[in-house]
């Protein structure tokens, strides 16, 4: 769109759009997050009529996911990692692996290298954060036992997603892919020496960013609060939020969504995350609405038409192959039925991260460029489909409650 004020444009029409759109799908009782994809649809280059701007929706798009992994942040507490760690950490490992593999064999039916049909297989393997954390929320389960599993084994895959992202331009020269970043600066370095540098620059960064943002993010709160300004107080946790992700990105090389987490973890200690969470919630939820309009332009309804078999299959591993996978881990570490229905429903899913690497893959040449339509049209399709996952699910949940509870009185009775 050659708009004079693409920007502004952008937002003012991907709002409109999806205001209307969000609203004709409430009215169908379908989940608003469906109107919003089918506004960015409406919108994309791919469709006729007025045409926004897919640069700057994706900068949106960006935006919004620093908020919401800020938001996430606010909310977290190591220790309620610490908690659920027995669980997150093997099954979020656990289920990328058996998606990877998933993802990988249906990709060499497609005559991809093994190298090309790995990654296509990672980026199916990691839930999207808007899509869970909007979920866990609109059913009040972020704070449950199965919430917050959940947002462990999302802060893991993240975390996985993140080594990934950092190896990869570093290693892609090994596997005849274009070299960029730090690799293309140090030619001659070992490619290993390249990793090790790129993961220090990581653990630097977390390094540096507890210890110091502890000491200095709760006493710049504290001091703006007794200012007692709503304006400054909202000013201030969005600088921090998104100044942080910004300066994580640029001078260590970590991604927006990470640094953004980050700032929301330290802030969360300040005794002040509460009001910070409460004076963002409305830029969260406008831009987290803007990366689904975002996620729509994208999508080539066309796809449908020219490569439905291959769409099909890639929706297939990531509704029930990684349905099926998290649901077995649940299983077998002996949680509960409730605990296993929920996490299961609330990772059938893909988004921001799937569409990250595999943008990155073909940008470095280790991804063949007609990757990206099933893995865009999976994401549109888990995405619109998930909140019928999360309906599934509550009523397996409600039969089993009935069937376990007649049991016991059963069994009293007996």
């Amino acid at each position: 769109m050659d708009a004079p004020h693409p920007l502004i444009t952008t937002i003012g029409l991907g709002l409109l759009y999806a205001l209307v759109c969000g609203t004709l799908a409430a009215l169908a009782r379908l989940p608003p997050i469906v109107g919003y994809l089918l506004a960015g649809i409406l919108l994309g280059p791919h469709t006729p009529g007025v045409v926004g701007d897919p640069r700057t929706a994706q900068e949106l798009a960006e935006l919004g996911v620093i908020l919401l992994m800020f938001g996430v942040g606010l909310h977290f507490s190591p220790a309620k990692l610490l908690s659920v760690r027995r669980v997150a950490l093997p099954g979020a490992v656990t289920q990328m692996a058996v998606a990877t593999a998933l993802g990988a064999v249906l990709a060499r039916q497609w005559d991809y290298s093994w190298v090309e049909a790995l990654l296509f297989g990672v980026s199916l393997s990691v839930a999207s954060t808007v899509v869970l954390l909007r979920a866990l929320a609109e059913r009040d389960a972020t704070g449950t036992p199965a919430g917050r599993i959940a947002v462990g084994w999302l802060v893991v895959e993240d975390l996985a997603v993140l080594l990934v992202l950092v190896m990869l331009p570093a290693l892609a020269g090994l596997f005849g892919g274009a070299t960029s970043g730090l690799a293309a600066r140090m030619p001659g370095e070992n490619p290993l020496v390249t990793v090790a540098i790129a993961f220090g620059k990581v653990v630097l960064f977390i390094a540096l960013a507890v210890p110091l943002g502890r000491r200095v993010i709760p006493w710049a709160l504290v001091m703006i609060a007794h200012l007692r300004s709503r304006e400054l107080f909202t000013l201030a946790t969005l600088a921090f939020s998104i100044g942080i992700a910004f300066a994580a990105a640029k001078i260590f090389g970590v991604s927006f969504a990470l640094g953004a987490f980050f700032a929301g973890m330290v802030m969360h200690g300040s005794g002040m995350a509460a009001r910070a969470a409460e004076q963002s919630l409305p830029f969260r939820d406008a831009f987290a609405v803007l990366f689904f309009v975002s996620v729509g332009m994208l999508f080539d309804p066309a796809v449908l038409v020219h490569r439905p078999g291959a769409v099909l299959a890639t929706l297939a591993v990531v509704v029930l192959g990684k349905a099926l996978a998290a649901a077995t881990i649940m299983l077998i570490l002996r949680q509960g039925f409730a605990a296993t229905a929920t996490v299961t429903a609330a990772l059938a899913q893909i988004g921001e991260f799937s569409l990250v690497l595999a943008e990155q893959g073909i940008g470095l040449g280790l991804l063949p460029a007609e990757a990206r339509d099933p893995i865009l049209a999976t994401v549109v399709g888990s995405i619109a489909l998930n909140p019928g996952v999360f309906w599934l699910s509550r009523r397996a949940i409600g039969a089993w409650e009935t069937r376990t509870g007649a049991s016991e009185k059963a069994g009293s009775a007996a």
